[in-house]
């Protein structure tokens, strides 16, 4: 395995933000299923940015359209845009919160694709337009509505909340508008909310989740199992699908916690009843910010050395390694990304990438790189034309293989979701600094649909 250098990441302050208070957001949250996102008051900040140029803000007003008015009056660019036109692009990520350094990445892994390819996809030079999504639903949809709206994008892509996910797919199902979500894992998005018009290059909660049961009875624990995992739509799905694999499995999992999203700072509480309920071992999922906080903790708190500690691989990763110092070495985690993995196509990533923003890349940036490539490889099959929407998703749907850094890719035509490898890891010191080791790959894991 070519274990590569570990490049120093962000200081804490730096990658961890101040985290915001939870937005209520009854109704909305109602059809998502699921709890409230983290998210602070509302605000209508975005940026139009040139591809190739840095990301500027600029303060318009939010857009107010419904749903219904969205998807009867929205206009994306003109249905005559030919090859060569600029190309509207919208990008939906949280700038701030405990996932700001998860938008930040994303942000990042599109615009790298762009550079490479000289600020064109299809042939077309593009023109992101950015907003913040505060990892808040309401927030999401009323910015994914002034993309819609105002801005008029022909596509958007990004999103981490899968509550925002769920909260926009409607919006972008009704307007006819491709969105190719490159985070937010929420499973209704590629199975009974699957839409035409929306895509995925990242992963299914379930994908993320089951990949780890069978591995964790055969080699862990086979009862004793405790589950926590934050108290939103990802963390419930995450349990859910790890819950199902392992008891499959023939293992045995402890009620476990559900902390509030986004104001957790204390896992004091969730940490004493671990150490009470007679846990063998623990399955966490947590990411940014939260990742931090709760891998320090569960250290400090003397449970490291003595209940292993497992997970989804955005426990470890390499956005948070640095914060989290020795608190993560020896952790084991499955995902279908390292920037350690041994292929040709990392290889050459993995030093772009570096080059171009002095870290090491996470799976953030490659789920939003692989977007653009999506974007790229099926515009170059209608050369360029967006007019004819139906034909852009169906040369999505039907791309097969892509080119990418995270090995095996392939997107299935049915339900627009990544078929992909997935890889237990294990936090190794890698040449001064902390990396994802590949102990095991535990070979594609479709989602059901």
């Amino acid at each position: 395995m070519d274990q590569r250098k570990g490049i120093s990441r962000r200081l804490f302050l730096q990658r961890a933000t101040t985290i915001g208070a939870a937005a209520a957001v009854p109704g909305l949250l109602a059809a998502c299923g699921s709890g409230v996102e983290e998210g602070a008051a509302p605000t209508a900040t975005g940026g139009t940015t040139p591809a190739g140029t840095p990301t500027g803000a600029a303060t318009t007003p939010a857009a107010t359209a419904s749903v219904t008015e969205t998807a009867t009056e929205t206009g994306t660019e003109s249905p005559t845009a030919a090859a060569g036109e600029p190309l509207k692009i919208g990008l939906l990520i949280p700038t701030g919160g405990v996932y700001a350094s998860l938008g930040e990445d994303m942000r990042n892994g599109f615009q790298l694709y762009l550079d490479q390819h000289d600020g064109a996809l299809g042939g077309r030079p593009v023109e992101v337009v950015e907003e913040d999504s505060e990892a808040n639903p309401e927030v999401g949809l009323r910015k994914a509505q002034k993309l819609l709206n105002e801005d008029r994008v022909a596509m958007v892509t990004g999103i981490v909340s899968s509550a925002v996910a769920l909260g926009v797919r409607d919006l972008f199902h009704e307007a006819q508008v491709p969105l190719i979500i490159s985070n937010a894992g929420a499973n209704d998005i590629t199975r009974a909310a699957k839409s035409p018009y929306i895509f995925r290059t990242s992963f299914s909660n379930w994908q993320s989740t089951y990949s780890l049961g069978q591995w964790a009875y055969d080699n862990v624990a086979q009862e004793g199992m405790y589950v926590i995992a934050p108290d939103y739509a990802a963390g419930a799905e995450d349990i859910a699908a790890f819950r199902e694999s392992f008891e499959a499995a023939g293992g045995t999992v402890l009620t476990g916690g559900l902390p509030p999203f986004g104001t957790t700072q204390d896992y004091q509480p969730f940490l004493s009843e671990i150490g009470n309920a007679g846990a063998q071992a623990v399955f966490a999922f947590f990411a940014g910010g939260e990742a931090i906080t709760f891998v320090q903790q569960y250290r400090d708190f003397g449970l490291k050395d003595t209940l292993p500690l497992i997970g989804p691989g955005f426990l470890t990763d390499e956005g948070v390694l640095e914060a989290q110092g020795d608190a993560a070495l020896g952790l084991r985690t499955s995902l279908h990304y390292t920037p350690l993995l041994d292929n040709p196509t990392n290889s050459a990533y993995v030093e772009a990438y570096e080059a171009a923003y002095g870290e090491q890349p996470t799976v953030y940036t490659v789920q939003s790189y692989d977007a653009a490539q999506l974007i790229d490889l099926a515009l170059g099959e209608l050369g360029g034309d967006t007019a004819d929407v139906d034909a852009l998703v169906d040369a999505m749907a039907n791309i097969g293989a892509l080119d990418s850094p995270r090995g095996p890719f392939e997107m299935d035509p049915v339900t627009h979701n990544p078929i992909q490898n997935f890889y237990l890891r294990e936090v190794q010191e890698v040449d001064g600094g902390l990396g994802n080791a590949v102990l095991e790959d535990l070979g594609p894991f479709p989602d059901p649909g």
